[in-house]
């Protein structure tokens, strides 16, 4: 019956192609609404990494001021000091460990078509490509040993490689930047990141790293970070006394395997801030955090309030849409009321007029989805347009495919019950008497 009540849908609507098209454009711009901005709001705030995102942990240490907390709430400063980063690392009590900050630096291509341009990286230690997993094109990471003799390595982006060398292996060649060489070890390949989680002191959906270098390497070269920097007291002048200071501008992340390791190191933590409270660091009560990926995601606010206001305005569009729709069915089916008397007449029951009208709300439904979803990708691409920022998330997948499917399936259906729960309630006699 399924069959014949589709078909009897399909003709119905044929009969009406100007209020069928009133209902499937109502819908299909509510769809689109809602879900241009609900894929935003659910890449955003997607688990990055949800095979390990409860092992990865970000560390915060509360140096600031006695006098003034870093944040209102009490929160400890979002980044560490190059000399608490330094210890840490050094202690090495942590599964993993990485202690990094953002630089930028020109670049002298050896290929004099090219003019030098500046290049946005990464500064950090060996263990971050086995923390945060970037795949690999070519070669692979430097090791620990060269994080230790401060060795001139650096691994590529894939688009830098591109730009570069034409996308070809360029393992073991060299690139200049900044005036010093460094060998290329290893060159990545596409890293399809929603979100850099692992960097959200300057917004979460920044620029992707175009290389990256040890950390002691660029600190030997004395190259100051290029993301955010704040202190609570002005250092005194020259290099060392900077990495002495109590400014903070360096993230730490750690990987911690078990929920044992992870109240070990806690534990550690609280040690050493206390024993640099002895030695007259450390002004604030103790207030070490150890957030894995998902609660770092939360506390950064990566999903912004306006994202989810918008989200919560264009699902109100879609309530207004399906209840226009509601009025359009309900017109739609009393005016069919002599036909659902005769049928009535001729023995179908209320359960076999509620099914064939349902399914006719259903292939609206349908037809209106598939509209909302060549809607939502236009949505989608002006929204890479206008906000540049959003591109990494402005993309539509399969699980959001699937879901703008069955949201206007489900809105249909929904907003088909009245009607045709209304239709149902029409009595055979009074309308074969007319």
């Amino acid at each position: 019956m399924f069959a014949y009540y589709l078909q009897l849908g399909l003709r119905s609507l044929r009969r009406n192609p100007i209020l069928t098209a009133l209902m499937v454009v109502g819908i299909g711009l509510g769809i689109a609404a809602s879900m241009t901005t609900l894929t935003v709001l659910h890449l955003m705030g997607s688990n990055p990494i949800p095979w390990k995102s409860d092992k990865l942990h970000y560390v915060q240490l509360d140096n600031w001021s006695a006098d003034d907390p870093f944040f209102d709430d009490g929160r400890p400063p979002d980044q560490v000091t190059y000399r608490d980063a330094v210890a840490l690392m050094e202690a090495g009590k942590a599964d993993k460990q990485a202690a990094m900050f953002k630089l930028s630096l020109p670049i002298q291509p050896e290929n004099k078509e090219l003019k030098p341009f500046q290049s946005l990286g990464r500064v950090t230690y060996a263990d971050f490509f086995a923390m945060f997993e970037p795949r690999f094109k070519y070669g692979g990471a430097w090791n620990r040993d060269q994080d230790h003799s401060h060795a001139r390595v650096v691994v590529l982006g894939k688009d830098i490689n591109e730009k570069l060398f034409g996308g070809q292996d360029s393992v073991g060649r060299t690139v200049r930047m900044n005036g010093v060489d460094y060998s290329i070890v290893g060159v990545l390949d596409d890293w399809k990141l929603h979100s850099k989680y692992y960097d959200l002191t300057v917004g979460a959906f920044s620029e992707p790293d175009e290389f990256f270098m040890p950390f002691t390497t660029a600190i030997d070269l004395k190259q100051r970070a290029s993301g955010n920097n704040s202190c609570w007291k002005t250092p005194a002048d020259g290099w060392d006394a900077y990495l002495d200071s109590d400014c903070i501008w360096i993230q730490m992340w750690v990987q911690l395997d078990s929920p044992a390791r992870l109240a070990e190191y806690k534990s550690f933590l609280d040690s050493y801030v206390g024993e640099q409270k002895k030695l007259g660091r450390f002004p604030r009560p103790i207030n070490n955090r150890l957030l894995d990926v998902t609660e770092w995601m939360r506390d950064q606010r990566v999903i912004s309030r306006d994202v989810e206001v918008q989200t919560g305005l264009a699902f109100a569009f879609l309530a207004v849409c399906l209840v226009n729709t509601i009025g359009l069915l309900l017109a739609k089916f009393t005016r069919k009321s002599g036909e659902i008397g005769l049928r009535r007449a001729l023995g179908a029951s209320r359960r076999e007029v509620f099914a064939q009208f349902l399914i006719e709300s259903g292939v609206v439904g349908l037809t209106g989805g598939f509209l909302g979803l060549l809607l939502t990708g236009l949505g989608l691409l002006a929204v890479r347009a206008l906000y540049t920022e959003y591109k990494t998330v402005a993309q539509l997948d399969w699980s959001m495919i699937a879901t703008t499917i069955v949201l206007a399936i489900t809105s249909a259906v929904l907003a088909g019950l009245y009607p045709t729960w209304r239709a149902c309630r029409v009595q055979p006699a009074a309308q074969l008497k007319v």
